[in-house]
């Protein structure tokens, strides 16, 4: 077996293993909650007696009336075929619940996510390029200010602006891409300052390279030098932290879809915990590590492409961790000084 197939089949591996233990651990501790939410969903008419029966009932019913190791194979086995199974409060079908909210979420996280790249990928670049002091601090001052901002509090301020002073966009269960912009602005600020603290560091610690300077004596202007052999080694350490965007992403969109009162995964997994429906709180967070698992399998498959060093080093036979070291470092300097 190659080493290549021997690298995606490493990372296939652990995907699953995330999945697994995210599974696992979720239901260990959603099933240990003192509350009993079958009493709650039998009882969620006020001033109606619960009747023993019913709850007795719906214990059979969602096979809560076997012992625990038996509801977690089941659980997991019906998980395997994509059966999630049905919320305690509604009875619908979580995967189907999932279904229904995903799309307004996933145009919701596309458009922060485009938002942030540009921004925050602009604001680290034009930080590092200039070479005045005082507006490369103005320009690194902003990231942990945006990464900072509770992010309630941004769209409660931007709803405030462009909302009902300016009446330029919808406030609320707006739709479309008007009804987006608010929400998805909101999203972007923290995942933005994030990128850009990320991939600042990175290109300031490659401008630190022996290789820059050569490329300057070879009569490359800074910005030539910046985008052509810089950028590219400085965008590894950024592409490792995608799945903190994803994080970033799922759990600013419970606040954003509530203050801006969208339908989605949000709103969903907010109704849920109150009524704590174990299902569908389930379901979330199967749905959240899996996108985290398919966006950093995505960045193990890309991160080769982007660092020729990882390529070679696939190559490769194992190495003392020493000589790798330098090996490597020599390897960037061929791939990045200009012939």
């Amino acid at each position: 077996m190659s080493s290549t197939a021997r690298y995606v089949i490493s990372r296939l591996s652990q995907a699953i293993a995330v999945l697994w233990a995210a599974f696992t651990v979720s239901f260990g501790v959603l099933y240990l909650l003192p509350a009993d939410p079958v009493a709650l969903a039998a009882g969620a008419n006020p001033g109606v007696p619960v009747d023993p029966a019913a709850v007795a009932a719906m214990r059979a019913r969602y096979g809560l009336d076997k012992p625990v190791w038996q509801q977690y194979w089941t659980a997991l086995e019906h998980a395997v075929h994509g059966d999630l199974g049905h919320s305690f409060s509604t009875g619908e079908s979580v995967t189907g619940a999932l279904g229904e909210a995903l799309p307004s979420t996933l145009a919701l996280a596309a458009l922060a996510l485009c938002l942030a790249v540009i921004f925050g990928g602009a604001l680290a670049l034009a930080a590092a390029y200039t070479e005045r002091k005082w507006l490369r601090g103005l320009l690194t001052a902003l990231p942990p200010i945006g990464a900072s901002a509770p992010t309630f509090w941004v769209g409660l301020l931007l709803l405030q602006l462009f909302s009902f002073r300016l009446r330029l966009f919808p406030a609320f269960g707006g739709t479309g891409l008007r009804g987006t912009v608010l929400p998805a602005v909101t999203l972007a600020i923290p995942v933005g300052a994030v990128m850009a603290q990320v991939l600042y560091s990175g290109l300031i610690g490659t401008w630190r390279q022996p290789f820059v300077e050569v490329a300057f004596a070879k009569g490359a202007s800074r910005w030539w030098v910046q985008t052509r052999h810089v950028l590219r080694p400085a965008l590894a350490p950024t592409l490792a932290v995608a799945g903190v965007w994803v994080g970033t992403v799922l759990a600013g969109s419970v606040v954003v879809e509530t203050v801006f009162s969208r339908a989605g995964i949000g709103r969903l997994t907010q109704t849920a915990v109150l009524a704590e429906d174990i299902p569908v709180v389930q379901g979330v967070v199967m749905l959240t590590a899996l996108a985290y698992a398919i966006v950093n399998l995505a960045v193990d498959l890309i991160h080769p492409i982007v660092d020729p060093r990882v390529a070679r080093d696939l190559g490769r036979k194992r190495v003392p961790r020493q000589s790798n070291a330098v090996a490597r470092e020599r390897d960037l300097h061929r791939e990045t000084v200009p012939r």
